[in-house]
């Protein structure tokens, strides 16, 4: 499980997620103690295997140093809510946070925009702070559903998949629809975008599970390269 956990933490990072030593990502421990998610303190490039913990659902640290995150109750509450999900990512991307202070809709103006299949993203308004508590990570965990990411205004993103490389294109996706819809809107009013119909078929055809091990699996090799020195054999 730590593997994954710096695959995941990694990805994030040579995607351009970081934020100094904010943000993480979670992987299920198979054995059904909690959750594995990167030790605070650190960024998401520099995860090793002495960086990772084990998290128990009543957010006690059983394996690892240091405390656990205070927002390890979005990880934790999200498995709770989908025995589904395996791995959860909340990140602080910069065009997520920007594009959720405009209030605006997604729309499907892009194969990453298409990701929702013509649907708004959900947003989780009840806090722009932290998510410090079960109370909270349930209420997220409720606004996120089955969805494949949320919004979360004035914080960051969190995304969830069943497996590492969907939890993390699913963030990746998030953040870059948000990009590419600020670029559009920042030139004048939104005119093309994908039909309901459209957008359901651009999402089969685009984000299958095949396709989103291909874009994770692109990352990793990219983290590979810029961060070898954090990986352990």
């Amino acid at each position: 499980m730590k593997s994954l956990v710096i695959q995941a933490s990694h990805a994030l990072a040579a995607a351009g997620q970081g934020d100094l030593v904010w943000g993480h990502a979670s992987v299920r421990d198979p054995e059904g103690r909690g959750i594995w998610i990167k030790t605070p303190g650190w960024g998401l490039e520099e995860v090793r295997d002495d960086r990772v913990q084990l998290v128990s659902f009543d957010a006690d640290v059983l394996d690892g140093g240091g405390s656990p995150h205070k927002e390890c109750h979005i990880h934790l509450q999200i498995m709770r809510a989908r025995p589904d999900v395996q791995c959860v990512v909340h990140t602080h991307a910069q065009a997520a946070v920007a594009f959720a202070a405009l209030d605006a809709p997604l729309l499907p103006i892009s194969h990453e925009g298409a990701l929702f299949g013509g649907d708004d993203v959900p947003r989780f308004r009840l806090t722009g702070a932290l998510v410090s508590d079960p109370s909270l990570g349930r209420a997220l965990a409720g606004v996120l559903g089955q969805a494949p990411a949320a919004l979360m205004p004035k914080h960051g993103l969190v995304a969830a998949g069943r497996s590492v490389e969907e939890a993390v294109m699913h963030a990746v996706l998030l953040d870059r629809a948000c990009r590419i819809q600020l670029m559009a809107m920042s030139a004048g009013p939104i005119a093309v975008y994908s039909d309901t119909g459209e957008a359901l078929a651009k999402r089969r055809q685009c984000w299958p599970e095949s396709q989103l091990r291909a874009g994770a699996d692109y990352l990793s090799r990219l983290a590979v390269q810029d961060y070898r020195p954090f990986i352990q054999d």
